[in-house]
């Protein structure tokens, strides 16, 4: 995603999903290798992704509310911005009865996995004195789409590539 013959992303995010609903092989193993975006319950997520996301922008795929969170793989935004059928679905955990169809609160994007990676674990962020800043690690943080600086995505990524 770095390839010099390939335009560098506008910005770039780490997004996190219990990987019982869908980790990265699922994600891989998807069409396309492209999932939707679905659930997602939280104002200021749900701005980064209406107002800030963009088709390119790279993603740190993070499984979380597991044994193990941590970086899981790399993944790009792959469509803009619409609504999430699953806030109209009363069968659905997600299902928000005060979300009317002609005004929708809750959207989604397509998610397309790049690769799978090796486990960054959490702990593995947290004693990376480069990264502390970063919000995933900031005390309280509990957002599931968060903006990673281009410094933290290129220290991330040499991480995972095995550089030191």
């Amino acid at each position: 995603m770095t390839a010099s013959s390939t335009p560098r992303p506008a910005h770039y995010w780490l997004m996190k999903s219990e990987p019982d609903e869908c980790s990265i092989d699922d994600a891989l193993a998807a069409p396309g290798a492209t999932v939707p975006w679905t659930g997602l319950r939280n104002y200021q997520a749900r701005n980064f992704m209406r107002d800030a996301m963009q088709v390119g922008d790279g993603v740190l795929f993070y499984h979380s509310s597991c044994p193990e969170p941590g970086i899981a793989g790399l993944a790009r935004v792959a469509s803009t911005t619409r609504p999430d059928p699953t806030q109209f679905d009363p069968a659905s955990p997600y299902y928000d009865p005060k979300s009317p169809p002609d005004a929708p609160r809750w959207l989604l994007l397509d998610v397309q996995a790049v690769r799978k990676t090796r486990l960054m674990p959490l702990a593995e962020l947290r004693e990376r004195p480069e990264l502390a800043d970063m919000r995933v690690l900031q005390k309280g943080s509990r957002l599931s789409i968060t903006p990673v600086d281009a410094a933290h995505w290129d220290r991330i990524v040499a991480l995972l590539d095995g550089g030191g």
